[in-house]
């Protein structure tokens, strides 16, 4: 299918095709007919995309700040390919989609095949849109004015938030696309409305909709203007939908403000907000947020969970369905704001020149006959069975950062990569020179050429995906964690055991050249080890700390320092106690100290902590044994105190990666034996459960205890 996507790094607007997505649970998947082009939002991401590189950063002071917090620790190059890697990653661009449904995910029950419907969806042929994200088209609105149902629906919840009664006076200031719709809206609930814009077009129209209009650059002062039209009163609402740099904007909105007024921004404006202004009236400010209720939150959004009417009466979903109501009744009338249609190949009439005069709202045509091709050829390359032929499942950020460049560099044989959505793998694939872009990760399955499944998908899908390649005859290597409980693990290990087929988890820092060093000069017997991950804050809502996509950070990443600390101990975990920060246990904890006390005697300490600074290393591992003391920092240096014939080793940043996926490679091609030994694997996954085990019970916990106890009927598993 045909997709637009803007490329961050050169600047190009690019019509690219890619696989149609598949329809996930809780999804719809749309045939898209009519797509709007928002001129306003759209332009500032093409703008951005074309700038320099000093010029993005000018824009981005917060990334910048990160970048160079970023340097301190880590080093110029690790940051820098970090920053380009992120500008390698295009953006799909479009949020104003109608077509048809053209198929149902699980768990959907208010959308049937053929419906026709209006989404956040793209610019692409197909989308896939989680449920409440989609609304029905009534019969008697075209495609086309349904396109403006999300443009719609951000200008009502500015208006649902200045909360206007009848026969109040409420100044628009920016008649753009959504200027326009918010004004025909409020007048439609029986305001007076007066609408500011320095297009003189635009302020016509908004005339010929009975709009009180006016353009200040015509010499009309705009507060003067507002105040003359309410009696000297001022407006009892102003809704800011312009998009500018300009302090001024906020400036005027609060002197054309009556005493108690209110003022909500949509737009995007300069914020230097004035107190005096403020103050003296005692006007309240407050910033809409896109659609509605449930926007950026992901049990609304991505999982389906409604807010409950009686206490939401107006999410993003009803907002949608209401402006269609407006539509088909003709209160709102959109068909005078388009400006131009154009067909989809012939994309670059818009986006060519995206400031040019006269330009409202531009309607995408999209062909009737759009193919649903799940798989896109991006080489030539020929593959054979047992060659060491890999597939990978996943296409996010780490697998576009590390293991493409990393697979690459080892001189990887890959065939596919699979994304759900489509466009990441295509993206990856002419990066890594991939011969396939997928988004169907079965057809990686059902190929006999591709010897081993490497797996970077969210972690609830890691166990699933590798349970499926295992069954299908293929070695699986899947990033940290194998699973998120002991059930999975043991159904991994039967099948891998049954298949007589190699489980790998990404455990590469045992793989890092300052690590076999350390443990090389360790030697053998007992040791005191101290792992310090300094992980860094991440939010609550995001899917890591979401037990049942992401595991929580400990099973999800400390997982690595559990293996790390059995590479350097030479020996295996016997028991686990982990502490958390604060007075109540908490099974979703990301401070913790992990105690592991190991068969050989070894003790090891692990410290995963979220609450330290950034400026300090990420990394950091402290091992004790026969009189010596070694300290490696941040995989950039080791040290040895008491050391014979060694003091110090520096690299560039190096987490074993390279050295990892070379072994790998190596390793399939060869037939050889697994980089990691699954044993292993299995006692350092049985470990991480222990550890969160250990947090709720509060005492030590053997690894030997975690195992899967199933009642009679096998209807429920519980860990024991």
């Amino acid at each position: 299918m045909k997709q637009i996507i803007q490329d961050l790094k050169q600047g190009n607007t690019i019509l690219e095709e890619v696989p149609a997505p598949q329809v996930k649970a809780g999804q719809v998947l749309i045939k898209t007919s009519r797509t709007l082009v928002s001129l306003g939002t759209e332009r500032m991401l093409v703008e951005f995309g074309k700038a320099n590189f000093i010029a993005k950063a000018r824009q981005q002071p917060d990334k910048v700040k990160q970048v160079l917090d970023k340097m301190k620790t880590d080093g110029v190059m690790p940051t820098l390919e970090a920053v380009f890697n992120k500008l390698n990653q295009p953006l799909p661009l479009g949020y104003c989609n109608v077509g048809t449904v053209v198929a149902v995910g699980k768990g959907v029950s208010e959308f049937q095949v053929g419906d026709r419907v209006a989404s956040n969806g793209n610019h692409a042929e197909f989308v896939s849109v989680p449920k409440n994200l989609v609304a029905k088209i009534p019969e008697n609105v075209s495609d086309e004015e349904a396109a403006f149902t999300v443009i719609g629906a951000i200008g009502l919840q500015g208006i649902r938030l200045v909360n206007p009664t009848f026969g109040e006076t409420i100044a628009v200031i920016g008649l753009g696309l959504i200027g326009l719709v918010t004004a025909e809206l409020l007048k439609a609930n029986g305001c007076k409305v007066i609408g500011l814009d320095f297009d003189q077009q635009k302020v016509d129209l908004a005339k010929e909709k009975g709009i009180k209009a006016v353009n200040p650059g015509q010499g009309t002062d705009p507060v003067k203007y507002v105040l003359e039209n309410t009696f000297g009163i001022g407006a009892d609402g102003i809704v800011i939908t312009a998009s500018s740099q300009s302090n001024e904007i906020i400036h005027q909105a609060a002197e054309m403000s009556r005493k108690k007024g209110r003022i909500v921004l949509v737009g995007v404006i300069g914020l230097d907000i004035q107190r005096a202004d403020f103050f003296e009236k005692e006007l309240s400010f407050q910033v809409s947020c896109s659609y509605g209720p449930g926007r950026y939150d992901d049990d609304y959004e991505q999982k389906g969970i409604d807010y409950p009417i009686g206490y939401v009466r107006w999410t993003e979903k009803r907002n949608f369905e209401a402006i269609l109501q407006a539509i088909a009744s003709g209160q709102l009338d959109v068909k005078p704001l388009i400006t131009e249609r154009v067909k989809l190949e012939n994309y670059e009439e818009i986006y060519g020149d995206m400031r040019k005069q006269g330009s409202i709202a531009s309607i995408l045509e999209f062909p009737e006959n759009s193919k649903q091709n799940s798989k896109v050829k991006v080489s030539e390359r020929k593959f054979k069975a047992s060659e060491g032929v890999f597939g990978i499942i996943g296409a996010g950020n780490f697998t576009s950062s590390t293991i493409i460049p990393g697979m690459k560099a080892a001189d990887a044989n890959l065939k596919y990569i699979a994304s759900a959505g489509g466009l990441s793998a295509k993206t990856l694939a002419k990066k890594g020179e991939v011969a396939y872009a997928s988004s169907d990760y079965k057809e990686i399955l059902e190929d006999k050429d591709v010897d081993m499944v490497m797996i970077t998908t969210r972690h609830n899908l890691h166990a699933s995906m590798a349970k499926e390649a295992l069954l299908a005859g293929k070695h699986v290597f899947v990033e940290k964690p194998l699973c998120l409980n002991a059930e999975e693990l043991e159904e991994i290990a039967k099948i891998s055991e049954e298949k007589n087929k190699m489980v790998i988890v990404g455990f590469n820092r045992r793989f890092s050249p300052l690590a076999v060093k350390m443990k090389s000069l360790l030697g053998e017997g007992p040791k005191n080890i101290i792992a310090t991950m300094n992980a860094g804050f991440i939010p609550s809502d995001v899917w890591i700390h979401d037990l049942e996509v992401g595991g929580g950070r400990i099973i999800g990443e400390a997982c690595h320092y559990i293996d790390l600390c059995t590479y350097l101990a030479g020996s295996k975990v016997v028991s686990v106690c982990m502490n958390a920060l604060g007075t109540a246990p908490e099974e979703n904890t990301d401070n913790a100290s992990i105690l592991l006390k190991y068969e050989n005697g070894t003790n090891a300490v692990i410290n995963y902590f979220a609450n330290g600074s950034k400026s300090y290393s990420k990394e950091r591992i402290e091992a004790f044994s026969q009189e010596r003391t070694f300290i490696l920092d941040n995989w950039r240096s080791l040290k040895g105190y008491g050391v014979k014939g060694f003091s110090k080793m520096k690299t560039k940043q190096d987490k074993g990666h390279k050295v990892q996926f070379g072994q790998l490679v190596n390793s399939l091609k060869k037939g050889g034996k697994s980089i990691v030994p699954f044993e292993e694997t299995y006692n350092t996954t049985l470990a991480s459960f222990a550890a969160i085990e250990s947090l709720k019970q509060g005492r030590w916990i053997g690894v030997d205890e975690i195992k899967v106890s199933k009642k009679v009927k096998g209807q429920e598993t519980v860990l024991v």
